[in-house]
Parts: structure tokens; C-alpha cells; sequence
């Protein structure tokens, strides 16, 4: 059986960040199968959080955003087209691809009905896996303006005024942090996962080089986190 820190948090090692920090939920019950689809996929520098069953996801998406669903359908609990239709109800819109041994063409029809976006029966060919998954976030997640700044959130580039902006991975990490939540506190605590060597002084460092190179207007809430704020 998988641990609940294999099943809960990202599979990522936060001491090597990657370049295209795409967040991606699993719902795979087939130990094997879960445990190789994480393997490619983090090989291909999507973050990961893998769980077994429905109501997994549904604490998972309670404490965070993902860019991309991938449900098996016949997992315990609550199953993946029931799980998908309460997102929806809750005006979830996440992309969500079903991947299924389910061929029959009811049960196709059925899981695009409850909001999928795309339906891959098993087994199946994990290039083309890949290739759906880029098309997809490529489509679904294009770019952050902020003043001058576009953040391209499918290849992680900075761009301001026309130029690439050339940023440690460190930087753009917390950067990218900071853009996804415009006018709202980033914890330190969060901050720090993205560190080699998190301190509170390293951070103040990041965030001072951060508001230097791209004239950022950060604020600091003392002892808890830092807020880019709105135009």
C-alpha cells in the first residue's frame, strides 16, 4: 500500500525545482500503474500529487489548485465520474481526463457528461498521453500580465517589455508564486519549500533581488509572508 505522504503530498523534491511547475492530480488505485505514470510525468517536470481514492480528491482539491485532472474511474469510495461531477457542481473547471479500461461506448458518453475532457481508454500509449496533456495545459493555462510583465505559465518564462527575463530557479519559483496570488499573502512557509536553504533572511534576499530586477511592488506582512500587490 502507498503511504499517506506518497498519497497526499507531491512526489517532487523541492531541493531541485523544476522549470514547468504544472500541478497535476492522480487518482490511480493500481499501485504499479500510479507509481509509473508519476514516474513519467515527473520526468517530463509536472508536479505530481498521486491518491487512490474519490474522497482523497476531493480533500485534495480543499487544500489546493491543480492545473490537471487524470481520474481512473473504478477506484474505491467514490468513483471517478461521481467524484468529477461534484467538482463541477462546485464549479470546479479543472481539465480532467478520464483513463479507464471502460471501452463501451455508454460509459464514454457518460464521462463526458459529467464534464471530462477527455477520455483515454487503457491500456494506453503514454506519448500520446504526454502530447494530450501538453495541448491541453498549453491551452488551458496561458499567461499572467502584470504592468509590463507576461508570465508564460505552460513554459515558465518572464517576459518584460518584450525581453526574457533570465531568473535562478529559486527566484522564479517564488516569483511564480507571488503572480499566481496577486493581492494576497504567500506564507513564508510555503516560500521556504521552493529554498535549498530556507531562512527567513535567504527569502528577504530572493524578494529583494525579485522587486529590483522586475520593479515589483512587494509587501511584507511581518512574520508571515510577503503579497504582490494589485495594480
Amino acid at each position: 500500500m502507498l503511504s499517506s505522504m506518497q498519497k497526499r503530498k507531491s512526489l517532487q523534491n523541492f531541493l531541485t525545482i523544476k522549470d514547468n511547475a504544472m500541478n497535476i492530480l492522480l487518482l490511480e488505485d493500481d499501485t504499479i500503474l500510479a507509481q509509473t505514470m508519476v514516474q513519467i510525468l515527473e520526468a517530463e517536470n509536472y508536479t505530481v500529487t498521486l491518491v487512490e481514492n474519490g474522497e482523497e480528491v476531493i480533500d485534495a482539491t480543499y487544500d489546493e489548485k491543480f492545473d490537471l485532472y487524470l481520474f481512473d474511474i473504478n477506484v474505491p469510495l467514490l468513483n471517478g465520474m461521481k467524484t468529477l461531477k461534484l467538482l463541477r457542481e462546485a464549479d470546479d473547471t479543472t481539465p480532467t481526463f478520464f483513463i479507464t479500461s471502460l471501452r463501451d461506448t455508454n460509459s464514454i458518453i457518460e464521462g463526458f457528461d459529467c464534464g471530462c475532457d477527455d477520455y483515454i481508454k487503457k491500456p494506453f500509449d503514454l506519448d500520446e498521453l504526454l502530447a494530450r496533456i501538453k495541448a491541453i495545459l498549453k491551452r488551458k493555462n496561458p499567461v499572467i500580465k502584470y504592468n509590463d510583465i507576461i508570465f508564460d505559465l505552460y513554459e515558465n518564462r518572464v517576459i518584460q517589455s518584450d525581453n526574457e527575463v533570465s531568473l535562478g530557479m529559486v527566484e522564479k519559483e517564488i516569483f511564480s508564486l507571488l503572480i499566481k496570488s496577486i493581492n494576497i499573502t504567500v506564507n513564508k512557509a510555503t516560500f521556504f519549500e521552493c529554498m535549498n536553504k530556507p531562512s527567513d533572511t535567504a527569502l528577504r534576499a530572493v524578494i529583494s533581488k525579485l522587486k529590483k530586477t522586475l520593479n515589483l511592488n512587494i509587501s511584507n506582512t511581518k512574520g508571515i509572508g510577503y503579497k504582490l500587490e494589485k495594480l
